[in-house]
């Protein structure tokens, strides 16, 4: 963004909330580009011993994650959680807790993560490529997004390793 949309003048950078931030420079105008992190969920999605793992499309072969998906506008975040999972893997589930709030700043991005129990056979959505079942004892969590999350997952369920 170069401009201010509420009155075309330039951006430049000036102080607001603590931190420089691009705002606009006209006098009587308080525009700023907060550039706020945005909110997105992410499920360690367990059926019985095993967590599931999607690839998306266009990921490389070898990358697998959680099921993650933007938050919609008046959506608790457990529901996006549970429609995200609906979505991505055809399977209903169950909220067993939530796991945390972590920053993904690569990505701007605000990943609050769920636990979540499902039952059945899995149907891609069209958004991934594909998926994969991994026990629980043998899922390693990851140093980027939604690692953390599993980091702490796996620590909280006495499975963590090293």
């Amino acid at each position: 963004m170069r401009f201010c949309p509420e009155c075309g003048t330039g951006l430049g950078k000036k102080e607001a909330g603590g931190l420089e931030r691009a705002a606009c420079l006209a006098e009587g105008c308080s525009f700023v580009v907060w550039n706020n992190p945005t909110p997105v969920v992410a499920a360690i999605v367990q059926a019985g011993e095993d967590v599931i793992l999607v690839r998306g499309r266009g990921w490389p072969e070898k990358m697998f994650g959680l099921v993650t998906g933007f938050i919609e506008a008046g959506e608790q975040p457990g529901d996006a959680a549970v429609r995200e999972v609906r979505e991505e893997l055809g399977l209903d589930a169950e909220i067993v807790g939530l796991v945390g709030a972590y920053g993904f700043f690569a990505m701007n991005q605000l990943i609050v993560a769920y636990h979540l129990r499902v039952q059945g056979e899995v149907q891609l959505g069209e958004e991934l490529e594909a998926f994969k079942r991994i026990r629980i004892t043998k899922l390693r969590p990851w140093d980027f997004g939604t690692g953390a999350a599993v980091r702490d997952w796996l620590e909280a369920r006495g499975s963590a390793s090293g």
